[in-house]
């Protein structure tokens, strides 16, 4: 009898495990994707400014840290307790946003190197894993109640035909809103695949 029992108990919690077992699989997918892109994004932005001469490189951070970044439109957390704080759904929402207002933007990204042909492709992937996600963690058919965001042309302005000093000052604020664009949407992902492991610690 007491066999009995310890056998569907068995049965009944790998029951009750698999859809998290199954999302927990689709979160590391999406973690290892944006870390990647995360990767590429600092490496794109360190080959930029090495190219440049150091007053250059003190004089466009100067500059970066006084303008905003198109995405600083979408609303996200302003510091880490408000991201721990912040509900799974809210997370995803927030990152899928982020994603997809890079989709068009990240072509400006294709001169160089190789990879950065393939960015625009990885981001698609990336937002497709996370509309999977959203999917399985909200009760409603509802994704967004507020789509003024994703209407937005992010660096609309950067193909203009620009002055040269002009056209570096873009190029450097665009790689390093890239950059750090992708290092919140790599925060978001990581804090809520960590909330499925209640025994994890999920402190930023």
């Amino acid at each position: 009898m007491d066999r009995a029992i310890l056998l569907l108990s068995v049965m009944c919690l790998g029951v009750s495990s698999q859809p998290i077992t199954d999302s927990q699989r689709l979160f590391s997918i999406a973690v290892n994707r944006v870390q990647h892109l995360h990767l590429l994004a600092q490496r794109f932005f360190s080959e930029f400014e090495s190219s440049l001469q150091t007053e250059e490189q003190r004089q466009l951070n100067k500059i970066f840290l006084q303008d905003f970044c198109n995405s600083d439109y979408i609303i996200s957390p302003i510091d880490k307790h408000e991201t721990q704080r912040s509900s799974v759904l809210k997370l995803l929402s927030i990152s899928y946003r982020l994603v997809e207002s890079w989709e068009f933007p990240s072509r400006s990204l294709s001169g160089g190197s190789g990879p950065r042909t393939q960015i625009s492709a990885k981001l698609t992937d990336l937002k497709t894993g996370i509309m999977q996600l959203i999917k399985a963690n909200q009760d409603v058919p509802e994704i967004f109640t507020d789509t003024s965001t994703l209407q937005l042309a992010p660096y609309g302005n950067y193909y203009q035909s620009l002055e040269a000093d002009e056209s570096l000052r873009r190029t450097y604020e665009l790689l390093a809103c890239f950059k750090k664009d992708m290092h919140k949407v790599e925060t978001y992902l990581t804090v809520a695949k960590c909330r499925l492991s209640p025994e994890a610690n999920c402190t930023l």
